[in-house]
């Protein structure tokens, strides 16, 4: 198989695996959707504007919540599991392309979820245009399902690796926080998209480099 298939059947395994165990879809997305409407109880809405903590919320309950599923699918794997990949010849940057874009499209369906909600509830002021937002969406959650799958790479066999990856992916996803954020504020302030956007971009390229990198070093590291 080349690259490409290697990294479909990887993807096509992981989320075989999520639609089995059914935890996003029956943890994950409810707290998510919950989150939403919780965080405003913690403020005064005689003084803030609901409108005003609307994005805010999104892109903290995203990055939150993303953080989880991406962690989550980048735990799925034993050592042995990695064992008989490496026997079969799988590539190290195939298997990595195929458990960061499953947990993409795992985020991108609880954002997809959330942000309807968010809408209805808080009424923010300048939508974006819906090719916007999907892109923008696309972007911050393979960025974040990246760094995630690098973090787990890099943590696997730690006693503290549930707490030693988040520590890892919190910080690091602060550009995909920040471009993500700045782009959709942008469409409602009249300036331009094109800086956050770039933003995300030159993010997401440089942690797809980082991966192809350190890609075989850390297959060899933990296998």
């Amino acid at each position: 198989m080349n690259f490409w298939s290697q990294a479909l059947v990887i993807a096509r395994r992981d989320l075989r695996i999520e639609a089995r165990a059914g935890e996003v879809t029956g943890v994950i997305l409810p707290f998510a959707a919950i989150a939403v409407f919780v965080v405003p109880l913690a403020t005064d809405t005689l003084t803030v504007r609901l409108a005003d903590l609307g994005w805010p919320v999104y892109w903290l309950v995203s990055l939150l919540f993303g953080m989880s599923v991406a962690l989550r699918n980048s735990a799925t794997e034993s050592p042995t599991q990695r064992r008989h990949l490496l026997l079969l010849g799988v590539d190290p940057v195939a298997r990595f392309a195929g458990r960061a874009g499953a947990a993409a499209v795992l985020m991108i369906a609880v954002m997809s979820v959330t942000a309807p909600l968010m809408v209805l509830f808080y009424d923010p002021d300048g939508l974006p245009p819906i090719a916007l937002w999907a892109g923008v969406v696309v972007l911050f959650s393979t960025g974040l399902a990246m760094l995630a799958t690098l973090a787990g790479d890099v943590t696997v066999g730690l006693r503290a690796r549930s707490m030693l990856a988040p520590l890892l992916v919190a910080p690091l996803a602060v550009p995909l926080v920040v471009g993500s954020a700045r782009a959709v504020e942008s469409v409602g302030r009249g300036t331009s998209t094109l800086g956050p956007l770039m933003l995300l971009v030159i993010a997401d390229l440089g942690l797809a480099i980082s991966a192809i990198v350190t890609a075989q070093p850390l297959e060899e590291a933990t296998t």
